[in-house]
């Protein structure tokens, strides 16, 4: 195999040089591989049969056009169409193995998060931490599965908005017993460092709902915040989706659709933090995202 430091092309060679050749991993070993772009009829024959669409697509054909609105409906709650959401959630039943068509919800579309409390345990806590500087993984687009780490800068401007919606089934097992999400705030004030939680308690059992609270005033400079989950002196499970912290008129949680909310990043990705990394995960406890018939 040949190698070089640098490629010059003249333009009359790039496009044959690109219509040829793609760039492979671009951070480490960096290297050129081949494009395929013709593929043999059996090859083609394999890729059709191994695709879910077909058959998807004939099942949204037989949904009656209130149907597919509030698919819709339920898809602009997490940045997708209706047609999107559908395909999503029927590929996750295809891979539980659950049968039948869900009913859209505008709390919860398809992976949610989950966290699991099973006795001797009692308590979980895990954190998406937001300093001032901090890098995400961000997809290159119009490229499948090709990403690019870029470094965020975050400046805290109040109001500030908490918000999640969530589902619980948990029992009080000791005291105090607690399950809430709050954002913590570091934050200096006339010489201070000051520590400021916005908090939302949870119901112990309550079916889908959304809860929300708002931030408006800190004294001094916002050196960071962070975002946790926290259950104590409890068992059972919870599930959260649509995860929200909102300021600048973004939100700027991570993974706010909980797809995979235990993913964490190698290689040259190592300077990402994982989206929800664990503070608190006794061996009878975890958490990750799950597709379930709710």
């Amino acid at each position: 195999m040949a190698k070089t430091d640098y490629v010059y092309l003249i333009p009359d060679l790039e496009d044959q040089y690109f219509a040829s050749l793609r760039t492979a991993d671009r951070f480490e070993y960096t290297r050129m591989t081949r494009k395929v772009v013709f593929f043999s009829r059996k090859r083609r024959k394999g890729m059709t049969q191994k695709s879910l669409l077909p058959q998807i697509a004939v099942l949204w054909a037989t949904l009656s056009s209130g149907q597919k609105q509030a698919w819709s409906d339920a898809g602009a709650e997490s940045n997708k169409n209706g047609w999107r959401l559908f395909v999503q959630d029927m590929c996750a039943r295809f891979k539980n193995d659950i049968a039948g068509i869900a009913t859209p919800s505008l709390l919860h579309q398809s992976w949610v998060g989950k966290l699991t409390i099973e006795a001797p345990a009692s308590e979980i806590k895990i954190v998406q931490i937001h300093p001032h500087f901090y890098w995400i993984s961000k997809k290159v687009r119009g490229v499948k599965g090709m990403r690019y780490p870029v470094q965020i800068t975050e400046d805290l401007a109040l109001p500030f908005t908490l918000g999640v919606n969530y589902k619980s089934n948990l029992s009080a097992v000791g005291s105090p017993a607690f399950a809430k999400i709050y954002a913590r705030f570091w934050h200096s004030y006339q010489g201070q460092d000051l520590v400021t939680d916005l908090e939302i308690p949870f119901d112990a059992v309550k079916d889908w709902t959304h809860v929300e609270d708002t931030l408006t005033t800190l004294s001094g400079y916002v050196v960071r915040y962070d975002i946790y989950f926290h259950i104590q002196n409890m068992t059972g499970v919870l599930y959260f989706d649509n995860v929200e912290a909102t300021h600048s008129a973004q939100n700027w949680v991570r993974n706010p659709f909980c797809k995979d909310i235990n993913q964490g990043f190698t290689r040259m990705f190592y300077q990402v933090p994982k989206h929800w990394a664990a503070v608190v995960l006794p061996e009878t406890s975890w958490y990750d995202s799950v597709y379930e018939d709710f």
